[in-house]
């Protein structure tokens, strides 16, 4: 019954698009899910569909998104801002001929203020939906000025003759409503519409789309885009999206059989390059930190595919360009890098000058005080000299860190910089330090060391081959970064993190394996968590930097605490660490 009632369905909104597009060839494959959450918004959706085809050109539209995403644009706002956009570009034309479509849309724009209103809040393209729908509900709606100009440059593609029109107000509204930065960093319009094809191609889409999705193809991406540009419905609530999460649980365990273990371990090579390991340190490492709820898991220490590859595959070329591109960014801000470097350079001199100047100890030896010297024979306590003892840098030790996943593709180049800026300070003052960034393929957490602790510097522009895929096991990853560091023998060890708040990782369902659970959400959460804690009881300071969204920052002050900082952008990385490694160097003075 079930399965007929889902067709019928399915055939109703099909036919809705296909009536009003007079397009019976059309492709669209309904959201049933939505219509159980609300009919409207599902039908008006399919309506928005059929019109869009019919008015404008979906397949160019559809491929300027996808060309903004593959120059680092994020989905989400994107997404968000190109489905407003439509809305107004097709919703007069077609009450114009359907009267009927006016009270669907009305009742579809209630249905998302209701159930999302508090989700949308949460940022600046969720506050202009909310404005919008406001006035399509209630007529004119009173906003700030800001707020107002952009509500205007929605509604002015009532009058949009083509698809070009709805292009560039997309591109202006994410450029000024999402991502300030992006023009500045990525191009103009001009340079999103001059991506080819065959760039396209050659990039694995397969962060963007579900695990299922076994194809990350251009044109499967493609076409999720397509399907979901129109959608009201694509900001779930928080309670929603929890629910959803729940009931793909088990969606999240992947089962394999003997034959494709075999392979991973040589895709993993050819993808992320050799490791540095030899095979006896990789299984004692794997024997030791691979245990409890990792204990399916492997690590997989590599120095990159640049540095250790095994053929000259796509990927190899991908972070080549990846590589390339990361340079760009440091060569266009050569001159504030460069400031930067100084003055943090400076901060953590000044602090190590303090230490040396202020640590003075009784002794054996040293400077006689002639008011103890009276202690000789007399007490059990018969140091009456003076020491001086000078706290050098090489007492510390750092390790940096870096979340890798999909999910910081769009921030590559900047968190590159950053981490470079913080390893040419470091190395500037003669502190000992690592840099490692890390991501999950399937059950290898794969950690790439861009320098050793006693590297020469010239191994930190090794960094500007950061580059991100995959999901993240940040447990395992940080447990295995304080394994390197407790091996350490000076005194006071830092470990710093740079992650966006989400554990997050597909399990694999191993021939006789234990059947874990799918690592995310408080799961995930609390795992983390109990490493950097586990860390800190050995006496390793934990800072976590968090360069998410903002719907993520309870998830990530549970993980880290009261050492903990939140930066809005990416370019404060570099000083916010700074200041904490001052507290650090500055502790016991």
């Amino acid at each position: 019954m079930i399965d007929e009632f889902q067709l019928e369905l399915e055939n109703r909104i099909k036919n809705l698009m296909w009536t009003v597009s007079g397009d019976y060839s059309l492709e669209f494959k309904p959201d049933l899910d939505a219509f159980v959450r609300s009919k409207y918004i599902a039908l008006y959706d399919g309506i928005k569909q059929g019109a869009f085809a019919k008015y404008f050109d979906r397949e160019a539209y559809s491929l300027y998104l996808v060309k903004k995403i593959y120059l680092h644009a994020m989905e989400a706002p994107l997404m968000s801002l190109a489905q407003l956009c439509i809305e107004f570009a097709v919703s007069g034309k077609i009450i114009k001929e359907r009267e009927g479509v006016a009270s669907i849309r009305k009742k579809a724009c209630e249905d998302v203020l209701e159930r999302d209103f508090h989700h949308l809040q949460e940022n600046a393209a969720g506050r202009l939906k909310i404005s919008l729908f406001k006035e399509i509900l209630n007529g004119h709606e009173p906003a700030p000025a800001r707020q107002r100009k952009w509500m205007d440059m929605a509604e002015s593609l009532r009058d949009a003759e083509d698809t070009m029109d709805i292009i560039k107000v997309t591109d202006q509204l994410y450029n000024e409503v999402a991502d300030t930065y992006f023009e500045r960093q990525h191009g103009s319009l001009e340079k999103v519409l001059a991506v080819t094809l065959e760039e396209l191609a050659e990039f694995s889409w397969q962060d963007y789309l579900d695990e299922e999705a076994l194809n990350g193809s251009l044109e499967t991406y493609l076409d999720k885009v397509s399907e979901n540009m129109t959608s009201l419905d694509q900001m779930e609530s928080g309670e929603n999206q929890e629910e959803k999460g729940q009931e793909e649980q088990k969606k999240r365990v992947l089962v394999v059989d003997e034959k494709a273990l075999q392979k991973m371990y040589s895709y993993v090579e050819r993808n992320y390059g050799k490791t540095f390991l030899k095979e006896s340190e990789e299984k004692r490492l794997n024997y030791l930190l691979c245990r409890g709820i990792h204990g399916d898991c492997s690590l997989y220490f590599t120095k990159g595919i640049l540095k250790g590859p095994v053929l000259r595959n796509y990927q190899y070329e991908y972070a080549k360009k990846q590589k390339d591109k990361n340079l760009y960014e440091y060569y266009d801000n050569h001159r504030l890098v460069k400031n930067n470097i100084r003055t943090l350079t400076d901060m953590l001199k000044k602090t190590l000058i303090m230490r040396d100047e202020s640590e003075e100890t009784l002794s054996d030896r040293g400077i006689v005080i002639p008011s103890r010297l009276w202690r000789i024979g007399r007490s059990k306590d018969a140091r009456v000299f003076r020491r001086e003892l000078h706290a050098e840098s090489s007492s510390f030790v750092v390790d940096v860190l870096i979340d890798a996943s999909g999910s910081q593709r769009s921030r590559q180049g900047q968190v590159a910089m950053q981490a470079y800026i913080l390893s040419e300070a470091l190395s500037n003052v003669g502190i000992s330090h690592r840099v490692m960034s890390f991501c999950t393929f399937w059950d290898y957490t794969i950690l790439h060391q861009f320098r050793d602790y006693d590297s020469d510097r010239k191994e930190n522009g090794n960094i500007f081959e950061y580059i991100t895929s995959s999901n993240n096991r940040d447990g395992l990853a940080i447990k295995a970064a304080g394994h390197g560091l407790t091996a350490r023998d000076e005194e006071h060890k830092i470990l710093i993190i740079l992650s966006d708040g989400r554990p997050y990782d597909v399990i694999l369902n191993r021939p006789n394996a234990r059947n874990p659970q799918p690592y995310h959400g408080k799961y995930a959460v609390q795992d983390t968590g109990f490493e950097v804690r586990r860390l800190r009881n050995q006496g390793i300071c934990v800072l976590g930097v968090f360069a998410g969204e903002e719907k993520d920052l309870p998830a990530e002050k549970k993980i880290f605490g009261k050492d903990f900082a939140y930066i809005r952008n990416i370019s404060g990385f570099s000083l916010v660490v700074g200041r904490y490694l001052m507290k650090q160097l500055e502790k016991d003075i």
